[in-house]
């Protein structure tokens, strides 16, 4: 079970594969889908969905904010297809790079 509300990395993945951070972050996609489908202000959701405060990092938060719903969407769009075909990559594997 992915956690439900885990911190972010800077940059969300860009791979072509499903990674780990992807199983990771499941929850935040889905978190951020909503947030852009409800027309939530940018800001607010980097506070909120990826703890970022806009106001003292506005670079930082945008950039991660940008990333992120940009990984949701892939996600949306052709992530879950490679999940439902492959499973979720195992943790010895993605470090391998296998």
């Amino acid at each position: 079970m992915p956690p439900l509300n885990p911190d972010v990395a800077d940059l969300a993945p860009t791979d072509p594969a499903l990674t780990p951070y992807d199983e990771e972050h499941l929850v935040t996609y889905w978190r951020m889908l909503d947030a852009d489908a409800e027309g939530a202000d940018w800001r607010e959701v980097a506070q909120i969905v990826l703890h970022i405060n806009s106001e003292r990092e506005p670079d930082r938060a945008r950039q991660a904010f940008e990333s992120h719903l940009a990984r949701a969407r892939w996600m949306s769009d052709f992530g879950y297809k490679l999940l439902l075909r492959h499973g979720w990559p195992s943790p010895t594997h993605a470090r391998r790079g296998e």
